[in-house]
């Protein structure tokens, strides 16, 4: 039995590897010919930004899981944050709420309010996003009107559609009559009784975001320090370009900020996984009016590594060692466990 889970365990490594691979099959050899080029420096750099959004990041959870778990220590949280980041990539984004949830819940917070924290962290990341790109758009207004007022119907509906999704994703974490709705529109599809799966599975998740979200709505002085703490997590990784080119007079600060909010924002609204593809394109277009199109692409393959290839690596030699402290606390048990009474 042992073999035969010992072997499930690498067949499943063996083909998310395969399919992390073939994902970045068009980005690996370029992203790894950019860091052959780039300075030790320049690489630190980001990869210290990259450090300190994720602890931003872990600071945001703790906030909200020491209200379930007052013994919940910060550096576990820490911890959570590359741990959802292996996740985030090797699921193609789709995991990485779950690895949060299952994480909290080892450490002492109870699944169902671990997925209600979860939904507002999520929340308040998506409305934070939104408002940093807004505010950075018009204190670079000049800058951002001259190079892409081409692009202003675009831009709009990237906004709009990001208004959009950040209010769904508020009622469905904390309206009752929003997913009474919900239930009302299902049961006008589900005449025939074929979605009573999925509306049982929906009414199931809406009553845990009843219950689990109730107690931290209350405390409005955390939401807003949560969207103070994300606002600031943003700058760390929004700021990489101007990392990246600093001393080359090819972005201030601040349009880096504007510039790369922008393209992150509209990239989630393209329904690609973990917004793959959309945020390379999207970003090498709107920094390219600037700085060019070659420098964009470079500046992008360093900004993917930064914010996806360094944080996977980080979690995952974070995973290897849980795993390995699992299995030797499991053996050191075994060991100290009474081998029986001897009879005379």
């Amino acid at each position: 039995m042992k073999n035969k889970k010992m072997w499930a365990k690498i067949i499943f490594v063996i083909v998310l590897l395969a399919i992390i691979a073939y994902t970045f099959r068009d980005l690996a050899g370029p992203i790894l010919g950019q860091l052959r080029k780039t300075s030790a420096v320049v690489l630190i750099a980001i990869c210290i930004s990259s450090v300190i959004y994720h602890l931003f990041e872990a600071w945001i959870t703790y906030s909200l899981a020491k209200r379930y778990n007052p013994d919940i220590k910060y550096s576990r949280t820490v911890c959570c944050a590359f741990y959802c980041s292996f996740y985030r990539l090797a699921t193609l984004g789709s995991g990485s709420g779950v690895a949060a949830i299952y994480y909290l819940g080892q450490s002492g917070v109870e699944y169902s309010k671990g997925a209600g924290l979860y939904m507002i962290q999520y929340v308040m990341h998506k409305v934070s996003i939104a408002l940093f790109s807004g505010m950075l758009f018009l204190i670079n207004w000049n800058f951002m009107v001259r190079n892409y007022s081409e692009y202003a119907v675009y831009l709009v509906l990237a906004y709009g559609l990001t208004a959009i999704i950040s209010i769904f994703l508020i009622l469905f974490a904390v309206s009752a009559k929003f997913h009474w709705l919900l239930f009302k529109i299902g049961g006008i599809f589900n005449k025939s009784g074929k979605l009573d799966g999925v509306m049982e599975s929906l009414r199931k998740n809406c009553d845990i975001m009843e219950v689990s979200t109730a107690e931290l709505l209350k405390d409005k002085k955390t939401l807003v320090t949560t969207v103070l703490k994300n606002l600031i997590k943003c700058c760390f990784w929004y700021g990489i370009p101007f990392l990246i080119l600093f001393g080359t007079g090819g972005l201030t600060l601040f349009q880096s900020l504007a510039v790369c909010s922008l393209s992150v924002m509209t990239a989630a609204v393209i329904p690609t996984p973990a917004g793959i593809g959309s945020v390379e394109v999207i970003m090498t277009s709107l920094i390219g009016v600037v700085v060019g199109v070659h420098v964009s692409g470079a500046v992008t393959l360093l900004y993917r590594f930064a914010t996806f290839i360094f944080p996977f690596a980080v979690g995952g030699i974070y995973v290897l060692y849980r795993r390995w402290k699992v299995k030797q606390d499991r053996q050191q048990s075994e060991m100290e466990k009474p081998s029986g009474v001897i009879k005379d």
